[in-house]
C-alpha cells in the first residue's frame, strides 16, 4: 500500500517516517516543500538521511494517488493539505490539533465526508493498553462514580526543535494549543462523549519570559479547569515546563478520583532510571509500548480495509472546542462556555474499541 507523508514540520514527523520506512507492507513517499533551504532536520536532507523516497511538491506526491496520507505540517496548514489529500482520494491521519479554528476543522471533516475517505486525528495515547484497562474499570462501575480527573501533559518547549511552535500564525497558540488536546481526548473517552459546559484557563510565559527566546509571543504554561453537566471537575496542566536537561522530552499522567478509589495512569512510565556521566544528567529509559506505532497500525488497517478510522475528525473537533474555550477564557478572565462540537457521542460509542 502506498503511503505519503506531507510535511516534516512537526516533531513527530521523523518518528512516523522511521516507522513507516521499516514496514514491508508499505511503499513510502514523502515531501516537505515548506522547509527552509539548508535545514538538515527537514526536507530532502532528512528524507535522504532516512532513505525515504522524496518528491518535490505536495501535488507531485498526490498525483501518485497514495492510499493513505499523513499530514504533519504546521497547525494552521492542516486544512489545505487535508482538503488536497481528500480530493485525491486518500485516507488521512492528521497531526493534532486537528485545526486551530472551528471553521477549518469543520471544513476538513466535510471535505473528507464528501470524498468518502476517513479523517483520523493523531491521538496515540488512547491506544495505550493501560488506558484501555482504566477505561473498562471505570465503565464497569466497581470504583463508583467518577468525581474528578487531574491530567498533566508537560514537555520541553517544542520550539527548541521547531521554531514555528512559537509563531502564532503557524501554531495557533502555545502550550494550551499544543498540549490540552491529548488529555481532552482521554476525557472524551472516559466520559463517553460528554462535553464540558465551561472552561476556565490561566496561562503565562514565565517559563520563557523574553520575547527573543524559544516561546516568543505564545504562552508556555497553562492550567485549565473543565466543569461537566454531572458535576465532575477536571483539570489539565498543559505546560512546556520540562527544561532541556530533563531526562525525558515529556510525559502524560491522569489521576482519576472515584467514589471508592483513586486510580492513576502514566502513559510513559520509567522502566529504568540512572545517571548519564557523559551528559551529567539523569537518564530515563521509558517503559510501555510504542504508542505512535500502535496508532499507525490502527490508521493503516482502516485505510487498507476502508473502515472508519478512530479517533476521527469529530473527536478532533470536540477537543479543539475545549482549546478554543480556554483561549476565550484567557481573553475575558472568566469561565467560557463550550460550543457544542458534535452529537454528544464519542467515537468510542460507535461500536469500535478505538482505545486498543
Amino acid at each position: 500500500m502506498k503511503v505519503a507523508v506531507l510535511s516534516f514540520a512537526h516533531v513527530h514527523a521523523e518518528t512516523y517516517l522511521r516507522l513507516l520506512r521499516d514496514r514491508s507492507d508499505i511503499e513510502l513517499i514523502a515531501t516537505d516543500p515548506d522547509a527552509e533551504p539548508g535545514d538538515l532536520k527537514r526536507g530532502k536532507a532528512l528524507a535522504d538521511e532516512l532513505g525515504v523516497s522524496y518528491r518535490s511538491s505536495y501535488e507531485a506526491v498526490l498525483a501518485e494517488r497514495p492510499r493513505a496520507v499523513i499530514v504533519v505540517s504546521e497547525n494552521t496548514r492542516h486544512r489545505h493539505l487535508v482538503e488536497q489529500a481528500a480530493a485525491a482520494g486518500a485516507h488521512i491521519l492528521c497531526e493534532k490539533p486537528l485545526a486551530t479554528t472551528e471553521a477549518d476543522a469543520r471544513a476538513m471533516i466535510e471535505a473528507c465526508e464528501t470524498a468518502g475517505v476517513s479523517l483520523m486525528t493523531a491521538y496515540p495515547v488512547r491506544f495505550h493498553p493501560a488506558f484501555t484497562a482504566l477505561r473498562h474499570t471505570l465503565a464497569g462501575g466497581s470504583l463508583g462514580r467518577l468525581l474528578s480527573v487531574h491530567g498533566v501533559n508537560n514537555s520541553s518547549p517544542p520550539a527548541l526543535e521547531r521554531s514555528w511552535f512559537a509563531d502564532p500564525a503557524l501554531s495557533g497558540g502555545g502550550a494550551i494549543m499544543d498540549h490540552t488536546v491529548h488529555i481532552a481526548d482521554l476525557l472524551d473517552i472516559l466520559l463517553d462523549g460528554e462535553q464540558p459546559t465551561h472552561v476556565y484557563a490561566v496561562a503565562n510565559n514565565h517559563l520563557t519570559p523574553h520575547r527573543d527566546d524559544t516561546a516568543g509571543g505564545v504562552e508556555s504554561a497553562g492550567l485549565i479547569t473543565l466543569t461537566y453537566p454531572r458535576g465532575l471537575v477536571a483539570t489539565i496542566d498543559c505546560s512546556w515546563s520540562h527544561p532541556a536537561t530533563h531526562p525525558t522530552w515529556g510525559g502524560l499522567t491522569l489521576t482519576c478520583v472515584a467514589e471508592r478509589a483513586l486510580v492513576e495512569f502514566d502513559a510513559f512510565p520509567p522502566l529504568l532510571t540512572g545517571y548519564d556521566t557523559h551528559r551529567a544528567t539523569p537518564h530515563w529509559e521509558p517503559g510501555g509500548i510504542d504508542l505512535d506505532a500502535a496508532m499507525l497500525n490502527s490508521f493503516l488497517t482502516a485505510a487498507r480495509t476502508g473502515q472508519r478510522a478512530h479517533p476521527d475528525g469529530e473527536s478532533g473537533l470536540r477537543t479543539l472546542e475545549t482549546v478554543l474555550a480556554a483561549y476565550r477564557s484567557l481573553h475575558t478572565g472568566r469561565p467560557a462556555p463550550v460550543t457544542d462540537a458534535g452529537s454528544g457521542q464519542s467515537s468510542s460509542g460507535e461500536g469500535h474499541d478505538d482505545s486498543r
